[in-house]
């Protein structure tokens, strides 16, 4: 038997699901807990591991942001060069302190830094320390002796084993050792002090800047073979992979060759001031200016993103096409330079 409700006597009804959800909804405010309030000690964790957890997320992008800097300057000039001092020997020097100290040496770092991310800036400074160790090289063996018979300059022989080493050195090399070892950017600041010696011996009187027209023509025969062996492996490359908008490699041949034609260029341009008597007995100031002039603008070319497109493309240009271009046309202009200075 059962037995009806009293309807004069009223209860609340338990309120629906959705009914307590949009409870919850109206009485929620900023800022208050839901539940008990943690402890001092479960707050602050809660608070660490977000922090750390933003951190890891920005760790590399944020990092490589700041890290980064293709500095391609036109106007990057030695400071303070003494009377009797090589402008180009000093530029060398300096160009090292400004990509070793001021900036970060990207090569070499490994991945758990966040320059790891980086490609463009570490070929690009690749191609810098190349050219350099080319220009010491050419130092040691003609400029800074008398005859190829004279004994070689102890500064320039070291500064070339330092700025020829590998650039990519860290602290560790576990393929040779497991001890700790000098680093690339340790190895380069040698090689930039023994120029810097060199130097001050050379205004001292104490040491030899042959400023001979063979010398100047030796020196700029091995730059054009340089840039001669660049511009064939464009064109290789382009032969290879030309239309492929995947391609990974493209860019790294371009900031490479945007290093060594850079390095080059302000080399060039002090040597203009180190031989300028050379170049205006032999009336070159012209093709001298106009060859130091294709190596700036190649040197500037800095596209946002290096394309690799089909050669006739409509829409995708080819970067290293038009790289290549400036690359022959200054290796033809030094060639030119190269047969006047041999008359």
């Amino acid at each position: 038997m059962t037995f009806d409700s009293d309807p004069g006597t009223t209860h609340s009804a338990v309120p629906s699901r959705w009914r307590r959800a949009l409870d919850r909804a109206r009485s929620w405010r900023p800022g208050l807990l839901v539940g008990p309030v943690p402890s001092g000690k479960r707050r602050w964790w809660s608070w660490t591991w977000r922090a750390l957890l933003v951190a890891a997320v920005l760790y590399y992008p944020v990092g490589a942001l700041i890290v980064e800097n293709i500095d391609d300057d036109p106007q990057f000039a030695p400071q303070a060069v003494a009377p009797g001092e090589s402008r180009a020997v000093a530029t060398a020097a300096q160009l090292v302190t400004r990509e070793v100290d001021h900036n970060t040496w990207t090569p070499m770092m490994p991945a758990f830094m966040p320059s790891g991310l980086l490609d463009n800036m570490p070929n690009f400074q690749r191609g810098i320390m190349s050219a350099l160790g080319r220009f010491s090289t050419e130092l040691m063996d003609q400029v800074g002796r008398v005859r190829g018979s004279s004994q070689t300059d102890r500064d320039l022989e070291q500064a070339r084993g330092y700025l020829n080493e590998q650039p990519n050195i860290w602290l560790w090399q576990p393929s040779v050792s497991l001890l700790p070892s000098a680093t690339s950017a340790q190895k380069y600041r040698a090689g930039r002090d023994r120029l810097i010696a060199y130097n001050k011996r050379l205004a001292a009187g104490q040491a030899v800047f042959e400023r001979r027209a063979d010398n100047l023509q030796a020196l700029i025969d091995r730059i054009a073979s340089d840039v001669g062996s660049d511009s064939a492996v464009i064109d290789q490359h382009i032969i290879e992979n030309a239309g492929d908008l995947f391609d990974m490699r493209a860019d790294d041949i371009f900031f490479f060759n945007k290093g060594r034609l850079y390095a080059n260029y302000l080399i060039l341009r002090e040597l203009g001031n180190d031989f300028q008597k050379v170049i205006t007995d032999r009336e070159l100031t012209n093709a001298w200016n106009g060859t130091v002039e294709s190596f700036r603008i190649a040197a500037q070319l800095d596209p946002w993103i290096v394309w690799d497109g089909w050669l006739d493309g409509l829409l995708i240009p080819n970067h290293l096409a038009a790289q290549g271009f400036y690359l022959l046309r200054a290796r033809t202009q030094l060639r030119e330079i190269s047969t006047i200075l041999q008359k």
